[in-house]
């Protein structure tokens, strides 16, 4: 049982702010989440798989694509062939 004090201090770890007014139902909420995981640990994985394992990816295979030309045509801004973007920091 996770109490409003441990989910004070996650959100505080979390950098997320939680007012007062929804500290019952965050915790409430938390709590059901982690009922769901102590479901999940009573399972076992002993069995087989009913289905057989398929490969879901495809080849690759190279296709004609944009030129270089042509991705930079609606760039407001390329610098040396490459679409310049602001900082992010």
């Amino acid at each position: 049982m996770v109490s409003e004090n441990d989910v004070l201090h996650i959100a505080e770890l979390a950098d997320i702010g939680i007012a007062t007014s929804e500290l019952g139902k965050f915790t409430e909420q938390f709590n059901a989440i982690l009922e769901y995981f102590d479901i999940l640990d009573t399972l076992t994985a002993d069995d087989e798989l009913d289905r057989p394992l398929v490969n879901v990816f495809r080849e690759d295979e190279v296709r004609p694509s944009l030129s270089q030309e042509e991705a930079l045509a609606n760039s407001h801004n390329p610098e040396d062939g490459y679409i310049r973007a602001p900082k992010v920091i």
